[in-house]
């Protein structure tokens, strides 16, 4: 790969969602959903806390009534992860989330009412030092707006997004962050290439209502990756009919394969052949599944011949090249060689090990540092 095509990120204000930093050069960063009932107190916290666990940097949670309100704030005493509640309508709802620690409010101001209670949420977010985020959605459009353009599309959405805005611009809140999502991949990224032009503020990128695991993840990948690779984009959701714990994961996979941010085990592997010396699919699973727990970048590449296994194999900084038998490599030197049998056991037991060497080097760096990462050709 040439170094040399780093993507440029737009240059957007800087807002804080609980401790994590959304746009001004922040990492991009990812969410995800709960979709458990709210009022299920311990279902949502076990959820957010599998979130956490596969990387989430942030987790929204429905609050759809005032019930719910209550049960988020014994919610919110459990868990770490910077939590948004997600509002419709009711401004009362917003008022008591904000005092029950929510570290986002996801309400359309143009959506709750009188001026007088929009400023009240304005007034409560700004006194406790919670961002708003604007959430424009194609499936549900203002009436007007409907009229206007006959149906969803890219102006109809910035159209929308610009007028909640306004809102808040007019009562000099300035903390926000706004999405334009459609479930049509090419109205959504133009939509929010529009935006990017009229907003200096954090976008928080999707494509909504995506689909199934595998259908909504390549919408995705197509639609964030194409803004991402623009430089536009701060924070990304990926909308699945799926556990939102693979939301996360493909949210990770994405800006790892942009090079735009680097997370755990970036697996390079063949799709495999007949030249295959062992089973590489069945390596690869097993070791996704072993090194899930890995936090910090490191590229490991799996090959099942010696056509391309030795190239790609001292590209990465662990890599295994098919052969009778496979050789390892270690920072791209051949390093000792490894039966069939002891593929997956000896892979893992040197990636921890180079992981620990690589903490002890930076002085015990604790987990989850970012550190930089080799460039993949």
């Amino acid at each position: 790969m040439d170094s040399h095509n780093a993507i440029v990120r737009r240059q957007t204000r800087r807002i804080m969602v609980g401790k994590v930093p959304v746009g001004g050069g922040a990492p991009v960063s990812v969410q995800s959903m709960t979709n458990t009932e709210t009022c299920d107190v311990d279902a949502t916290v076990a959820q957010i806390r599998a979130l956490a666990r596969a990387g989430a940097d942030i987790v929204r949670v429905s609050v759809p009534t005032m019930d719910a309100a209550e049960a988020f704030g014994r919610i919110r005493a459990q868990v770490d992860v910077p939590l948004v509640t997600d509002i419709h309508f009711d401004y009362r709802i917003a008022l008591r989330v904000a005092e029950l620690g929510a570290d986002c409010l996801r309400i359309n101001p143009g959506n709750i009412g009188r001026e007088d209670r929009v400023r009240q949420v304005v007034d409560a977010a700004r006194a406790r030092g919670i961002p708003i985020r604007i959430g424009v959605n194609a499936g549900s459009l203002e009436k007007d707006l409907q009229k206007k353009y006959s149906e969803p599309n890219s102006d109809a959405l910035v159209e929308s997004a610009l007028r909640h805005i306004d809102i808040l611009e007019h009562l000099d809140f300035h903390d926000y962050k706004v999405s334009v999502k459609a479930s049509d991949v090419f109205m959504a990224v133009q939509a929010y290439r529009k935006l990017s032009t009229q907003t200096e503020n954090p976008l928080h990128l999707g494509i909504t209502e995506a689909g199934s695991l595998r259908s909504g993840a390549v919408k995705s990948a197509i639609g964030l990756g194409m803004l991402l690779s623009e430089g536009i984009g701060d924070t990304i959701r990926v909308s699945l009919a799926a556990d939102p714990v693979e939301e996360v994961k493909v949210g990770f996979d994405i800006l790892k394969s942009l090079r735009v941010r680097s997370k755990g085990i970036n697996l390079i592997a063949c799709p495999s052949c007949s030249r295959q010396e062992f089973d590489v699919i069945a390596t690869v699973n097993a070791l996704e599944t072993r090194l899930e727990d890995i936090t910090e970048p490191m590229d490991v590449a799996v090959i099942g011949c010696v056509v391309n296994g030795p190239g790609e194999a001292r590209e990465a900084h662990v890599g295994l090249a098919g052969g009778s038998p496979c050789l390892l490599y270690v920072d791209g030197r051949p390093d000792h060689k490894v039966t069939k049998e002891q593929l997956v056991d000896d892979l893992e037991r040197v990636i921890r090990a180079q992981l620990r060497l690589r903490r002890e080097s930076a002085g015990g760096a604790a987990a989850g540092q970012v550190h930089p990462i080799k460039q993949i050709g």
